[in-house]
């Protein structure tokens, strides 16, 4: 049961970066070490595959689900600027030009392919080999969790996009799916927020 054995290894860095208080771009480098390096590192020395762990491009079925709900997405984001917590709160990287504000962009895609990487691809995969639902709601847990904190609705949302983000990457075969729609998402958003 290597599958169980890995989501139970890891599991516990789920709250590793959060636990550490540190500034934007240390933050990003924590979450590349706790989220990505090591769940790397672990699985391999445990013999997963990189396919298995979800590390492969996305089937056109993945390709069509990201499509169709990033377009689903935006009217959610346009009506989350409106919503004064979540505009202040984003975008979360500091900026002063146009410059800083695509490199705090792409730290975040860093940021989001490491998030994506560890909840949707080291957590899910391997245990949704043995029970997709329960691998499904597991990985989820977490994810959701490292929300408190953040805008209040946040959580509720951050536990409903973890279930649609599993899916739609069991069904892709890959954590990309998921990864282009936070990071993307999450770029439109704090374009919609800076201006």
């Amino acid at each position: 049961m290597r599958e169980v054995l890995l989501f139970i290894l890891l599991l516990p860095l789920s709250f590793v970066p959060w636990l550490i208080h540190t500034s934007f771009w240390e933050h990003v480098a924590i979450v590349s070490l706790f989220y990505l390096l090591i769940p790397a590192v672990v699985s391999r020395l445990m013999g997963f595959q990189w396919g298995e762990v979800g590390i492969s491009l996305p089937n056109k079925v993945g390709i069509k689900l990201f499509a169709v709900l990033f377009l689903a997405s935006v009217p959610l984001s346009i009506y989350g600027k409106s919503i004064p917590e979540m505009r202040s709160y984003y975008p979360v990287f500091p900026y002063s030009s146009v410059f800083d504000f695509i490199l705090g962009e792409l730290a975040m895609g860093i940021t989001m392919l490491a998030h994506e990487a560890f909840y949707r691809g080291f957590l899910l995969f391997p245990l949704a080999k043995k029970n997709e639902w329960l691998a499904v709601i597991l990985q989820n847990l977490p994810y959701t969790i490292v929300h408190i904190g953040k805008p209040r609705i946040e959580v509720p949302y951050a536990f409903v996009a973890g279930i649609i983000f599993a899916k739609m990457d069991l069904k892709g075969e890959s954590f990309v799916p998921s990864f282009l729609l936070h990071w993307l998402g999450s770029a439109f958003f704090d374009v919609l927020c800076a201006l």
